[in-house]
């Protein structure tokens, strides 16, 4: 058996694409697992052990080779792409991304069965040859789950499992500590500043050190905040995703805005308190057990904006039904700093 895995972005999406990884593996120990990934994403896929090969649609790479005029080294890269999708002949060719440029790379792919979305977006239906309608108000883990099933692969909806793999950190960290996420690629997702250091500050004071993570670019935002917040410590580009799955293994809790790295935590364990703005937390939300979900149910809620200059939903979570929060979860288990 030989599959084709094709989930190009983001990272939580990738993330809510892994337990169809794993029930592959259940039905087909002996299966050869490809999967086609972008950049962002593919540093948590790299030298898994489910996955014979991952290959890099370059989504940022080549359009910056095209404004730079590195017309050859393009062209050569092109056809790279393409002999390696051609390399061998698929039984199953699963598009659980269901956009235009999805589509083709399934098109250009060999193989028996091409299975995908019949209602996906830009036309990447008219590529695949089986088609199953999905429900999008679905978690997006069930979604892909249910394409899955509709390709004759066995599920069980009540054993679901993420086959993340970790990396060690380059640093011991000391216990109990609580990781903040508080960056998003929307600014519509982003909560305020001056609450995330409210909210560290809370934390320190019930006894917890306080940790925020993010990407590179991030580093500067989260230096404002711990600022602010002395004791706090920044490991924004310190860690790849692998240790970040490491360093959410042994958080006491995550809480996040909807991010990839907010999917990433919950799926490594972490009970996760979440703020939703935008976005739908029935569709993207942290999935499983043991969350807690900040919504506020307004009536502009959901909108999928990337941009909001009032970001009213957001405005409306105050640092106390966060620290709520907490208080509950720290109950529920009956354990935390001094008990």
């Amino acid at each position: 058996m030989r599959v084709l895995i094709i989930k190009l972005s983001s990272l939580g999406d990738i993330v809510h694409t892994l337990p169809v990884l794993y029930f592959l593996k259940q039905a087909y120990p002996n299966a050869e697992i490809d999967w086609v990934t972008e950049e962002v994403g593919s540093s948590l896929l790299a030298g898994h052990p489910y996955i014979k090969r991952l290959l890099i649609y370059k989504r940022y790479g080549w359009p910056k080779a095209l404004k730079e005029g590195r017309w050859l080294e393009l062209l050569n890269e092109l056809r790279q792409f393409k002999r390696l999708l051609q390399q061998d002949y698929y039984d199953l060719v699963l598009d659980f991304q269901g956009l235009f440029k999805s589509g083709l790379i399934a098109s250009l792919a060999k193989g028996k069965e091409k299975i995908g979305f019949a209602n996906g977006r830009e036309g990447s239906y008219f590529f695949l040859n089986k088609k199953y309608k999905a429900n999008y108000d679905e978690h997006a883990v069930i979604r892909y789950l249910r394409l899955l099933a509709f390709a004759g692969i066995p599920v069980d909806f009540d054993r679901i499992s993420f086959p993340l793999i970790s990396a060690p950190l380059p640093f011991s960290l000391e216990s109990p500590y609580v990781v903040i996420n508080p960056v998003a690629r929307w600014p519509s997702k982003m909560w305020f500043k001056e609450r995330w250091v409210a909210l560290a500050k809370a934390l320190i004071k019930l006894g917890y050190r306080v940790i925020f993570t993010g990407a590179k670019g991030d580093r500067d935002y989260i230096a404002s905040i711990c600022q602010k917040v002395p004791s706090a410590l920044n490991l924004a580009g310190k860690t790849d995703l692998k240790q970040l799955v490491s360093l959410y293994r042994q958080a006491y809790l995550t809480i996040s805005v909807d991010t990839g790295t907010m999917h990433l935590a919950a799926a490594a364990g972490s009970p996760v308190i979440t703020l939703f703005g935008p976005t739908a937390p029935w569709r993207t939300g942290p999935f499983g057990q043991g969350h807690t979900v900040i919504f506020k149910k307004l009536s502009c809620q959901p909108c999928f904006q990337k941009t909001c200059p009032s970001r009213r939903c957001l405005a409306a979570i105050a640092v106390e039904e966060v620290i709520e929060a907490l208080k509950k979860h720290l109950s529920s288990l009956s354990t935390g700093p001094g008990q």
